[in-house]
């Protein structure tokens, strides 16, 4: 998460992870044979992708604060909104 967060920081962007995300993600990385080795894929798959996508397709700017959410089954990525 760290790599991650510094290349977001390139684009002047940060995330943060609600704690249902966070829960989801090591959910999906935990193996009871493997342990917690299949975490990095599981941030690969459900966090990198998908905010790559997001990013490419410009729903970002410059100095947005994106949030991490569960919203059914899946993760979906918000600017944070702070009051």
């Amino acid at each position: 998460m760290e790599q991650l967060r510094d290349r977001l920081q390139e684009r002047e962007l940060t995330l943060e992870l609600s704690e249902a995300a966070m829960n989801m993600i090591v959910e999906l990385g935990y193996d009871p044979v493997y342990g917690a080795r299949p975490l990095k894929r599981s941030i690969q798959r459900h966090i990198e992708n998908s905010l790559a996508q997001d990013i490419l397709a410009q729903r970002f700017n410059a100095g947005d604060a994106i949030v991490a959410e569960v919203e059914g089954d899946k993760l979906v990525f918000k600017v944070a909104v702070h009051a």
